[in-house]
């Protein structure tokens, strides 16, 4: 690996300061205190001492000594000299020019115990460390030399020389990556290597090689797409990737080799050397036999969710075309019927009677009608299923028997039998059929699977069987061990050895306690207080009354009136707005990634190689062109090589990915939350969830429909979470439009930037008694804005308790033996989460097992029960509360309209079929959005200082309304001009609009 793999900025700034220290940090590294001031006490001078106390703060604080005297902040001389009393700074470049100076180095080395780089043994331990490092984890260069510095920094050995150390870091990542080439290398027997190497090899010029075909999934929900779906597998299958053992090959390691062949053309893995093209073919082939495993399961998935959905929906049009006929029918029945209970009509003139009013024909044709529209009616909807789903089930079975492998829980151990007993008998005569396992089989399924004589009908099992396989899928009660979305979470949650050694670390971080007494004894004295509080606050609660039911009480509360401005607000926020520069939206991205350097952290994806000239430059034009969903033809300029058609083709291809857009987006939210103005709008402990829905126009199977959203079409959801500073933090893409409660808690779990919000605000979709349990377990505070609170239940644990008014309203009880029975489960399903070893969504969906709980989801419900109680007793006593939710809210739906225009290309719909190319997308669309609140936020403060400078006097509180989501001054239309201008190229920001006198 080549050793030039900083930046020039990067090298530059190695061992130097990049800037003046803040407060906290000249605290911390440059405080004098009694031990430094006997140190320094034998230096006769005090200009000498000075000089000492600079190289002595330096070194704590860069590793390194004082080189270059132009480097060392003002304020770091000013600090020092004040503690010594000194009236002036001393010249420190005179200081460097004398020899003393390098013999108070020695000085520092020897009485503060720092060591050489090349001293042992902590040089074998660093390069230890490192390897161990390398071997483990696949991180870039860059973030390794700079972990590397830090280990440095923390055992006081110096830093050496900037080539030094990346020389070092390049060498034991060369060391840690022929390793696992070797070792990767071996793993094949010399037929799957042959078969390897065959996949980067094209059978026909101009055709796409096998490795080309693997790395997409397939779009079609159908025939064909089961087609390719088998094809792919069993490709992958030819080389037994299952089988291999390399369990004991970081995981981390395997799925960078395996993207990087994933991204790389199929001629570029060729050249490879053999160890290292093998090795990356192997990581691949284990990996995508994997993911060609999920994919075949989603599309059983999704091929099932849309023919069921869609029969049900003919049952019922049907049903509907027959009611004219049938109200007809019945009508002239009981005309019939209306003469024949005249009393006055002798009995032997009934029939003349009836045939002189209504014709005998037309009676006939009405009863026929009746028996023929009844008849219909009386088919169950099982056999209708049948009817409608066997002819679309047997072209696609041969493929279903082969790959749909499951092992099940023991609730779903009679499901697998059957469906083992269809793979095992498809095709045969009826008669093999007669054995079948029959458990489960319900009276109305009883019907139409078995004759009157008992004999199964084939076509009948299969429907009855493959309903109940999909039904257990989707509680995870079957799974299939080497998947990863459809495996089984239960199996990996920490249990034994593991659960044991983590137990005590969890504990302390989630502040549980072992005993179920004394961890929830408190927790039922919060809810009695709660009771208590808002039963004390009920009469002088305007907002809040009681209505009577049909089974209990019921809550009405007044909805919030809208908050009132100032005249002061209304005035400063048009100032502020027209003092904002106009600005393009290329130019936006490029001055914030100046600031920030948020392009740094797109890496190329084999993790090596050079830096290419500009590439910010066509980091920010690829992004800006996912993100408004325009295409290259608006920002591609042959004339700059950076904008040119084949860079921005490639750089999208190499640089843009989930784990780069993460680490730029973590980037753009940590900056964002040190301006003085964002933490006027909130601390970061607060944020919301919410959805965007986009329609998906192409054949995807990550799409899912919803006529409210899609019309008729599919589309998926960004779940997007927004803290109180208007900072979009992490986003999930889901299709369709899956219950918001199932990926909230999954969302908040993965985020990685440096915002921790501890308070969670979604809308009514968002919430049920588990999840408010796990975030209580979890500790963290959900809060969702409820559009049924007066259908909400009130749940206590005391039954002799005294609440007032509230009495009645507080029927129910919680099962507390429940929860203390199954505390220690609750304690490992909160450590497994809070260790990341199982998905939240898959976990909750297992817990939740379509609406039918497990004993262990019931449990975490009933505890979640306290939590929602609590919640809903200040949602009901504190007006404030609900209006922070509300104001929350309306942040994050602000900023969705802030995404919607910026995504304004092909009527905002999203073209990409393949969900990793979605999630690309549309985090690249977060990204520019944060990097325009961003943008605003800043030039938002300057225009503060600016209008306090004219003599405005702004109050706080309004400073805390005003909102960064305006882009009036922002241009995102037109042909894209990546240029910014020559003083804002030099650093220095541009000028406001003209300030307006009062």
């Amino acid at each position: 690996m080549p050793v030039n793999f900083l930046t020039a900025e990067q090298s530059a700034q190695y061992g130097r300061y990049a800037g003046e220290p803040s407060t906290s940090q000249l605290a911390q590294y440059f405080f004098l205190d009694d031990a430094d001031r006997v140190f320094l006490r034998p230096l006769r001078q005090a200009e000498t001492q000075w000089g000492c106390a600079v190289q002595l703060g330096t070194v704590r604080f860069l590793g390194t000594f004082v080189d270059d005297p132009e480097n060392i902040p003002a304020n770091i001389g000013d600090y020092l000299a004040a503690q010594l009393g000194l009236a002036a700074t001393p010249n420190l470049r005179a200081y460097v020019q004398t020899r003393v100076h390098w013999d108070h180095q020695r000085r520092i080395i020897a009485h503060y115990h720092y060591a050489s780089f090349d001293a042992q043994p902590q040089h074998w331990r660093l390069t230890r460390w490192l390897y161990t490092r390398a071997w483990t984890a696949a991180e870039r260069p860059s973030l390794l030399f700079d972990q590397t510095t830090a280990y440095l920094l923390d055992r006081k050995i110096l830093l050496p020389g900037v080539t030094t150390l990346t020389r070092l870091v390049a060498q034991v990542r060369d060391r840690a990556q022929l390793r696992l080439w070797r070792r990767l290398a071996a793993v094949p027997d010399e037929s799957q290597r042959n078969q390897l190497e065959s996949w980067v090899q094209a059978i026909d010029p101009g055709r796409p090689t096998p490795l080309d075909q693997l790395r997409h999934p397939p779009t079609r929900i159908s025939r064909t797409g089961f087609r390719q779906a088998a094809e792919r597998l069993d490709l992958l299958q030819t080389v037994d990737p299952g089988r291999w053992d390399l369990h004991l090959l970081p995981t981390a390691r395997l799925q960078a080799l395996a993207r990087f062949a994933a991204t790389a053309r199929a001629q570029t893995v060729e050249r490879l050397t053999p160890e290292r093209r093998v090795a990356t073919l192997v990581a691949f082939a284990t990996v995508f036999h994997q993911t060609a495993q999920d994919d075949f399961f989603e599309l059983f998935d999704r091929f099932l969710s849309e023919h069921w959905s869609r029969a049900t929906r003919q049952q019922a049009q049907s049903r509907l075309r027959t009611l004219r006929d049938l109200d007809a029918a019945a009508k002239i029945c009981r005309d019939a019927c209306t003469i024949l209970l005249q009393e006055d009509t002798p009995d032997a003139r009934i029939r003349d009677a009836i045939w002189a009013t209504i014709p005998k024909a037309t009676l006939q044709a009405a009863v026929a009608t009746i028996a023929q529209v009844t008849q219909s009616a009386a088919a169950s909807d099982e056999q209708q299923a049948v009817e409608t789903l066997y002819p679309l089930f047997r072209p696609v079975m041969a493929w279903w028997r082969e790959h749909l492998i499951w092992e099940a829980t023991p609730t779903s151990q009679a499901v697998l039998e059957r469906w083992n007993f269809v793979r095992a008998h498809w095709g045969e005569t009826r008669s093999r059929w007669q054995t079948a396992p029959t458990t489960g089989l319900t009276a109305a399924w009883r019907a139409v699977v078995c004759d009157e004589t008992g004999r199964i009908h084939p076509a009948a099992y299969t429907v009855w069987t493959v309903q109940a396989v999909w039904d257990a899928l989707r509680r995870h009660d079957l799974y299939n061990p080497g998947s990863v979305r459809y495996g089984d979470p239960r199996a990996q949650l920490l249990h034994g050895p593991a659960w044991d050694a983590a137990k005590p670390h969890m504990l302390r971080t989630l502040g549980w306690a072992v005993d179920p007494a004394e961890a929830l004894t408190p927790l039922a004295q919060a809810l009695d207080a709660a009771y208590r509080q808002t039963a004390a606050h009920w009469a002088d609660n305007p907002a809040v009354r009681l209505e009577s039911g049909a089974i209990r009480p019921r809550v009405v509360l007044t909805p919030l009136d809208r908050l009132e401005e100032s005249a002061a607000l209304r005035t400063l926020r048009p100032r502020v707005d027209a003092l904002l520069p106009a600005v393009a939206l290329p130019e936006l991205l490029l001055e914030v990634h100046q600031w920030t350097g948020f392009a740094d952290a797109f890496t190329h994806v084999s993790e090596g190689g050079d830096r290419i000239q500009d590439l910010a430059l066509s980091i920010c034009a690829v992004l800006l062109t996912q993100a408004c969903n325009i295409g290259w033809e608006p920002v591609v300029n042959p004339a700059v090589p950076a904008l040119a058609r084949d860079r921005l083709a490639w750089v999208a291809q190499n640089y843009i990915r989930a784990e780069t857009l993460a680490a730029a987006n973590a980037t753009l939210v940590d900056y964002h939350g040190q301006l003085p103005l964002a933490q006027s709008w909130g601390s970061g402990d607060v944020a919301s969830a919410d959805g965007m829905r986009f329609v998906v126009p192409v054949r995807t199977l990550h799409a899912g429909s919803n006529p409210k959203y899609f019309g008729m079409g599919r589309g998926v959801t960004y779940y997007n979470f927004v803290s109180d500073q208007f900072s979009g933090f992490h986003a999930l893409v889901v299709p369709g439009t899956l219950r918001d409660s199932l990926v909230v808690l999954e969302g908040l779990l993965e985020q990685t930037s440096s915002l921790h919000p501890h308070e969670i605000m979604t809308d009514t979709a968002g919430y049920s008694d588990i999840i408010f349990g796990l975030f209580g377990l979890l500790g963290y505070q959900f809060s969702p804005r409820l559009a049924d609170v007066g259908e909400a239940r009130f749940w206590r644990i005391a039954a002799d308790g005294d609440y007032g008014v509230l009495n009645d309203l507080a029927h129910a009880r919680i099962r507390w033996d429940l929860i203390q029975r199954h505390w220690e489960d609750m304690l490992r399903v909160a450590g497994s989460l809070k260790w990341g070893a199982v998905n939240a969504t898959a976990l909750i969906q297992t817990l939740h097992r379509g609406g039918r709980p497990t004993v262990l989801g019931r449990a975490i419900g009933e505890l979640g029960r306290i939590y929602k109680t609590r919640y809903l007793l200040a949602y009901l006593d504190d007006a404030g509360y609900r209006r922070r939710i509300l104001t929350q809210l309306n942040r994050g739906e602000a900023r969705h309209s802030l995404a919607r225009a910026a995504f304004y290309g092909k009527r905002g719909e999203l073209h990409q079929a393949y969900r990793e190319g979605q999630e690309d997308q549309l985090n690249a669309l977060g990204l520019v959005v944060n990097a325009m609140v961003l943008w605003n936020t800043r030039y938002m403060g300057v225009a503060v200082d600016a209008l306090r400078e004219d003599g405005v006097s702004i109050d706080q509180e309004d400073l805390g309304r005003l909102s960064p989501l305006s882009h009036d001054h922002i241009t995102m239309l037109g042909q894209y001009s990546f240029q910014v201008p020559e003083s804002v190229a030099q650093g220095r920001l541009r000028p406001l609009m003209r300030l307006t006198r009062r």
